[in-house]
């Protein structure tokens, strides 16, 4: 009898294992928006596409603390990946403007934290904020 429990078992996981096709992670719709950490993706319900914030490269933003002549700027990079193609990009505090692919705008609505000139922030702090629309 245990054997047969044993058999059944081993026939019945494998099939289990191959019914449950559901992307598993965090997902967001289109139209809203949604915050990443570094390394972090977010899959756009509606859209096919998936989105991962891979961090920020050159943070030159003007501290809070600190009076500038110019705004600097931030560089989000991030990947995009759909069913046709993926790609990477960059993201700008200093314009926000928003990319293209495949026909979807991503688009980046906020970086933080924002700097100040007595910390430094670690690449593990930045929280990207952005918006995928059609």
């Amino acid at each position: 009898m245990a054997v047969m429990r044993y058999l059944l078992l081993v026939l019945c996981l494998p099939l289990m294992t191959v019914c449950d096709e559901r992307p598993t992670g965090p997902t967001s719709l289109l139209n809203t928006e949604f915050i990443l950490e570094p390394g972090e993706s977010m899959r756009i319900e509606g859209a096919a596409l998936t989105v991962r914030f891979n961090g920020v490269s050159g943070d030159s933003r003007c501290p809070a603390d600190v009076f500038c002549i110019q705004g600097g700027d931030a560089v989000v990079r991030i990947t995009a990946r759909s069913d046709s193609s993926t790609h990477d990009y960059e993201l700008h505090t200093g314009n926000m403007r928003p990319v293209q692919h495949d026909g979807i705008t991503i688009g980046l609505v906020q970086l933080s934290p924002y700097p100040f000139s007595s910390r430094t922030i670690q690449p593990d702090e930045y929280r990207a904020t952005l918006i995928v629309r059609r």
